[in-house]
């Protein structure tokens, strides 16, 4: 692989609510998964999400998450197939409306929080974003974790999978996400935040935090944008690949 992706959760403000600096963020990344109003933002930040993207040349993507603003959707809820699926039909369609006004479209859909780390072990919540990628547009590819059940249930439909790490949090040694209520769940130092994305993108591996080696071979990074010092470590972070692979969205 000779370029990576470099992408970024965006517009997950609501209403007089702003969350993470996305004008600057947009200046790094090559791709936008842009939060679909179900778990986080609104139409009016879609909207202005979309044009500034455009604006940059930043592929946008539907983050779509479950109807939970009060959680910032990182509370699972359990939900019927159909009934999950169509929330997500739903997401990407309303995004779908604001990227057509900025002169552009949906170009791939991620899910968010909860419901990104249940769709990576559970049959029928990964099913159910499956299902809505496949009745919305079967070209979308789908970001999701290497080796997850969403991953191997969106390649047997025959959809694109891209696999994506992560920048700045811990893996477990199975592949997982540490958990957000540990305190080894964010890694603060951008050295070794640099340092384990360069491993990520070059030689598609991850240190875990037992000290394992975990095979994580991904076309993009996520970068978060709601963390301390976020846009500084994005920006060491593409200066730290630089020479080394394009980054360019995938």
């Amino acid at each position: 692989m000779n370029s990576i992706d470099l992408n970024a959760d965006l517009g997950e403000g609501f209403g007089a609510w702003r969350l993470g600096d996305d004008d600057a963020l947009l200046d790094v990344v090559t791709s936008a998964n842009v939060a679909c109003g179900f778990h986080a933002g609104d139409p009016s930040t879609m909207a202005t999400v979309c044009r500034r993207a455009v604006e940059k040349g930043v592929a946008i993507g539907a983050q779509v998450g479950y109807r939970d603003l009060a959680g910032f959707g990182r509370r699972r809820i359990d939900y019927a197939h159909d009934e999950l699926r169509d929330d997500i039909v739903y997401q990407i369609g309303a995004l779908e409306a604001f990227c057509r006004i900025a002169g552009d479209r949906v170009r791939y859909v991620k899910p968010h929080g909860a419901l990104y780390n249940t769709a990576a072990v559970d049959e029928l919540q990964a099913s159910a974003v499956v299902a809505a990628v496949v009745a919305y547009d079967t070209s979308l590819p789908v970001l999701c974790q290497p080796g997850s059940v969403l991953a191997r249930r969106a390649a047997e439909t025959g959809l694109t999978v891209v696999g994506e790490g992560f920048a700045d949090r811990g893996y477990l040694p199975d592949g997982r996400l540490v958990p957000r209520s540990r305190p080894d769940a964010l890694v603060h130092d951008p050295d070794e935040v640099v340092a384990r994305v360069v491993r990520m993108a070059v030689d598609g591996s991850v240190t875990a935090v037992d000290g394992s080696t975990v095979e994580c071979r991904v076309r993009s990074i996520c970068l978060h944008g709601d963390t301390p010092g976020a846009v500084r470590l994005a920006r060491a972070v593409r200066d730290g690949l630089a020479g080394r692979l394009t980054v360019q969205a995938f």
